[in-house]
């Protein structure tokens, strides 16, 4: 099966979920790899030592800055070219942009957020979330080329082999678009939970002092190696903001340990953490519907639990 994997980037940085993609992509056979932007040389040699085959590169200044006309295609240019039967995506807000964009220029579809695969014959059988991530579904797509997204940490990061080589092959841009980017402005720096793998977050728990709860949610999270989550209540409350929401209608994480903190575990917010290995919940309530989804449940005051239980870790990990 010819296979494609979409590295998507900001500026050339590159989401990591794209090298999950890419190695998904790779156990279907030969991957070419797939950058659109601007000032794409480092890139593209990190996509060969994560294991593409090949790489193709859509590298022009009017791809410098995102916009979803031009970079969608574009690549229904590319495909249209090659006839890939098969194009992986990480989900991001601009892959699933792009794909439904340039799926409907080629009468195909898309199947987003998907967490697990199977292959039968020339098809791919993809499993994803539904109501809410209460039930999976299997669904395929009858046309061609496939499109599909893949939910961040649901697949294996492939080894970098440092100096590995390929071919790597420019390709022309489609920069026709009806906006341009006249400038930004970062809401905040370092949130990124979608590719976190560890998680802790805080709820309406902390309403007695909310500056001092989240600074005991931010400290536990700075010595366990993890960001910062929230739930709705919290962000609504302007306890926290919005980046670090976690939820259906915030961010859908999937890290190896999430700690919900003071959190009495809604269903709104159960849909952004319901895939975390392993879940700590830490709350007064022992009757709080959380602990339904913890694995270890702590009944406690989140203002004298959580010093103690940082003190640990630190003690632990010798910090």
């Amino acid at each position: 099966m010819k296979t494609w994997a979409y590295i998507d980037h900001f500026q050339g940085e590159p989401v990591p979920a794209s090298w999950e993609a890419l190695g998904v992509a790779k156990t279907f056979g030969e991957v070419t790899a797939v950058i659109l932007g601007a000032g794409l040389d480092a890139l593209a040699q990190i996509a060969l030592e994560y294991g593409a085959d090949s790489v193709l590169v859509a590298d022009d200044p009017a791809l410098a800055d995102y916009r979803a006309e031009a970079f969608a295609a574009t690549l229904t240019a590319l495909i249209t070219d090659s006839a890939p039967q098969a194009i992986f995506l990480p989900t991001t807000t601009r892959t699933r942009e792009v794909a439904a964009m340039s799926a409907f220029d080629l009468a195909s579809g898309v199947l987003v957020d998907v967490t697990a695969l199977e292959a039968q014959d020339e098809t791919i059988l993809a499993t994803r979330p539904v109501y809410e991530g209460k039930l999976f579904e299997k669904v395929t797509c009858s046309a061609r080329p496939q499109f599909i997204t893949l939910r961040a940490r649901a697949f294996p990061k492939p080894a970098r082999q440092a100096g590995r080589s390929g071919a790597i092959t420019k390709a022309a841009a489609q920069a026709e678009s009806k906006t341009s980017v006249e400038g930004f402005t970062p809401a905040e720096t370092n949130v990124n939970l979608a590719d976190a793998g560890v998680v802790v977050s805080g709820g309406r728990g902390v309403a007695n002092d909310p500056a001092k709860g989240f600074g005991l949610i931010g400290d536990l999270a700075k010595t366990i190696g993890g960001a910062v989550g929230a739930s709705r209540a919290a962000v609504d409350a302007n306890y926290i903001p919005y980046a670090h929401q976690v939820g259906q209608t915030g961010k859908v994480v999937s890290p190896d340990l999430y700690v919900a903190v003071g959190i009495s575990g809604a269903v709104q917010h159960l849909v952004g953490m319901r895939s975390s290995k392993v879940v700590v919940a830490v709350n007064k309530d022992a009757e709080a519907p959380i602990f339904t989804q913890a694995r270890y449940g702590v009944v406690a005051d989140l203002f004298t639990f959580l010093p103690i239980l940082n003190a640990a870790f630190k003690k632990k990990l010798g910090k």
